[in-house]
């Protein structure tokens, strides 16, 4: 498997590293895609949020100091409790404890967030994976729907001339009035599909807008896609070994076990090293000629010894119990899926080649009928209709062979990304360094600074709002709140 990731990577590295210079490129789309896309800046974002949960898991088993101080007077004093003290009383304290044992809490919690980690930079793959595929569809949409308008529009001028052809044949007698009728009406046809055609090629170039972040310009055809498995089951093999929805699902459920020993030690006993010292200054006193002032310091063990809590521990057990049930049901869930998305997406892409094939021979045939409904039409062996049907029949094929390619594509990629195939790494994306999920890992999991932080979050997502479109809307102004 690790063999055929190889081999299957390099080619499609070397497939988007082949462009066309003059238009904008597949390998363009997913540079911008992966630049600026809001949904993957901001898994990227939920990531460094589940790093932080490592140092704090650990900041438990690290020592704890806090300090305290007072300044009170006393309203009044008599009897045994005058000290002839003039002013206020100064107290000054400060407490350290050590945690030595705490029944394995603190280190099944930080192995539980250490595993979500792992778990998070699966997703992060997941959805890089995912975007890449919603990408290569809105790029690949975008190129079919410009063929298919091109298409209707020709076939609209066809018409057009065919109606003027028609009408002139009538009025010297040579073709009757339903001929021209005929004529009108498929014209009006072929004008609806074009403006059905052109609906959805700005549908369509609206999502190549949302998933990519600019408006299509011209779109260069994609390179070939890598070779890709023979069968549905070498397919499944790859995904159920590389897919990072297992991968992530895996790590959950480890994460859960972890989770229930850390319920369990809540039934345990904790020990803690224990320091203490504390000043005292009560300003202007004296107690039999001696200055009010004072210090003590302390250090020595604490236990906590559980015995009856009302029946909590149980019921945390059994509920971190039926969590980590649902995370191994859900494990096979996302097996299933993945097995299923693997091969739905090898058949799609193989009955896409399969009627790419045969439209392309329907093409032809298609051209071929043309031509001789049309020289039968000169000799009066063919109808008007007959041609208007074969005209029909060819804009159909042409526009079933564009929808077949990008079927083929879009499930070809599909595939790849259900084999785990479609990430950054693989497609070797050159603008820019690839995110490293680590660099912000070792930034905070190992953190010991209660002061430290970073600095407010600048979004990398690009916005595709036009000024035109913003206008004076209060509401659409900016997407960034205001600082409190």
């Amino acid at each position: 498997m690790a063999r055929y990731r190889r081999v299957l990577t390099g080619s499609l590295i070397a497939a988007l590293a082949a462009g066309t210079a003059s238009a904008d490129t597949l390998r363009d789309a997913l540079v911008s895609t992966y630049e600026s896309n809001p949904t993957l800046t901001g898994e990227r974002e939920a990531l460094k949020a589940t790093d932080a949960t490592v140092a704090i898991a650990r900041s438990q088993g690290r020592p704890r100091l806090s300090a305290t101080a007072g300044l009170n007077r006393d309203l009044s004093r008599s009897g045994i409790l005058e000290t002839g003290a003039s002013g206020p009383t100064l107290s000054v304290g400060a407490d350290v404890s050590m945690p030595l044992f705490s029944g394995g809490r603190i280190k099944n919690s930080v192995e539980a967030a250490k595993t979500r980690v792992e778990a998070g930079r699966a997703n992060l793959r997941g959805v890089e994976g995912d975007v890449f595929t919603e990408a290569v569809s809105a790029y690949m949409d975008v190129i079919r729907d410009r063929a298919v308008v091109e298409l209707n529009q020709n076939n609209v001028k066809v018409l057009e001339t065919n109606l003027e052809a028609t009408s002139d044949r009538f009025e010297i007698g040579d073709v009757t009035r339903t001929d021209v009728a005929q004529s009108q009406a498929r014209l009006e046809l072929g004008r609806s599909l074009l403006a059905t055609s052109q609906g959805r090629l700005a549908t369509s170039e609206q999502e190549y807008r949302r998933v990519i972040g600019h408006e299509p310009d011209s779109l260069a055809p994609p390179p070939p896609l890598p070779p890709l498995p023979a069968t549905p089951d070498q397919a499944v093999q790859i995904a159920l070994a590389n897919n990072p929805d297992i991968a992530a699902v895996n790590a959950e459920v480890r994460a859960a076990g972890y989770d229930v020993d850390v319920a369990r030690a809540q039934r345990l006993p904790t020990l803690s090293a224990v320091g203490s010292g504390t000043y005292v200054n009560e300003f202007g006193g004296h107690v039999a000629g001696v200055d009010s002032t004072g210090g003590q310091t302390s250090v020595g063990v604490a236990a906590t010894i559980p015995i009856y809590q009302g029946g909590e521990p149980a019921a945390r057990i059994r509920q971190a119990q039926a969590i980590e049930g649902q995370t191994l049901e859900q494990a096979v869930g996302a097996e299933r899926g993945v097995v299923a998305q693997a091969r739905s997406a090898f058949a799609t892409y193989k009955a896409a080649l399969e009627t790419i094939s045969s439209q392309e021979t329907a093409v032809k045939a298609n051209e071929l009928a043309l031509e001789g409904a049309r020289a039968e039409r000169s000799v009066g062996t063919r109808t008007v209709l007959d041609v208007l049907n074969a005209e029909q029949e060819l804009l159909n094929s042409q526009v079933l062979l564009v929808t077949a390619r990008r079927d083929a594509y879009v499930g070809g990629f599909q595939l790849l990304n259900a084999m785990g195939q479609a990430e950054a790494r693989d497609l070797g994306l050159d603008g820019g360094p690839l995110y490293d999920p680590l660099g912000n890992y070792r930034h905070v999991a190992g953190n010991w600074n209660d002061w430290s932080s970073d600095p407010r979050h600048t979004p990398a997502a690009t916005r595709t709002v036009t000024p035109a479109e913003v206008g004076a809307a209060p509401a659409t102004q900016g997407v960034t709140p205001p600082r409190q």
